[in-house]
């Protein structure tokens, strides 16, 4: 067996002309770089530093596959982690489909219909299924889909045959929908911005867990969060926020799948939440 593994040390030397431990480590190297690590940049000196550091150190202990992705415009600082790693949205497409609806009356020059103001008002601030289901149906695939595309989110991938739980959504498209919903932009007016915003603001408090976790006061919050249980993958609960004072306007993502429960799947993104609320808050 020694042999063995010697010639083929020596003919691996042999073939890069260097010596024999060389090319036995690098062969290695690619399953050690394969687990993803939080990536932050700021143009505030030590930010990204901090964020990161902090950031890592609060998933460390945590199971589960976990996605994140941090913007704030006041400090131009970013921070991603497995941002196109695609997950079931479950409640969080809601707001995509409240996005759609407006998108699609705005192009018509008309304003919603005092249904689908109750509809819109009851899935965004309960997570109504029923009303996300009807919203879905009266939109269809093709206006969704081309709001996907006007708003670049290149990477969902509507759910198929109604089950809109079960759009494939990134951190990337999540966090390009939380900069159109913060901004001024071409996509969403500045009236559609609002109304979206408003719902996120009066989520029933039973759901206002995750990424406001730790938000220091008088900064205002907007939130929707999902989950969902599957055979594979446990528990996928996902929380979306923008939030918005001290100095600060900023808009988080946190994905996560493989929890055991619900509320570890929670405990997972509230961890993430408070560091970057305390290093935000701190800077």
């Amino acid at each position: 067996m020694t042999s063995g593994i010697s010639r083929r040390a020596r003919v691996l030397a042999a073939a890069v002309g260097t010596g024999v431990l060389v090319p036995l480590v690098a062969a290695a190297t690619p399953a050690a770089a394969a687990t993803p690590t939080v990536t932050c940049t700021s143009a505030k000196a030590g930010l990204a530093a901090k964020l990161k550091k902090d950031i890592t150190a609060a998933l460390a202990t945590r199971k589960g596959t976990v996605a994140v992705g941090l913007y704030d415009r006041s400090t131009n600082t970013t921070c991603t982690l497995r941002a196109s790693s695609a997950y079931d949205s479950a409640s969080v497409v809601k707001v995509t489909v409240l996005a759609t609806l407006l998108w699609d009356a705005k192009k018509t020059n008309r304003y919603l219909t005092d249904r689908e103001n109750t509809l819109a008002k009851a899935m965004i601030t309960k997570s109504d299924n029923a009303a996300t289901s009807t919203l879905w149906k009266q939109l269809g695939m093709t206006k969704i889909k081309n709001f996907l595309t006007a708003a670049g989110m290149t990477q969902t991938k509507p759910g198929a045959n109604g089950y809109w739980g079960l759009t494939q959504i990134t951190v990337t498209d999540e966090q390009k929908l939380l900069k159109l919903l913060t901004a001024k932009n071409a996509v969403l007016s500045d009236n559609s911005r609002s109304y979206i915003m408003n719902l996120m603001g009066q989520v029933v408090s039973s759901q206002r867990w995750g990424t406001p976790y730790g938000v220091p006061s008088g900064v205002t919050v907007a939130v929707k969060n999902g989950w969902l249980q599957r055979s594979t993958n446990g528990w996928r609960v996902h929380s979306v926020g923008a939030f918005k004072g001290g100095g600060h306007d900023y808009v988080m993502t946190v994905l996560t799948h493989g929890n055991s429960t619900m509320n570890y799947g929670i405990t997972t993104i509230q961890a993430v939440a408070k560091v970057i609320h305390k290093d935000l808050a701190a800077s």
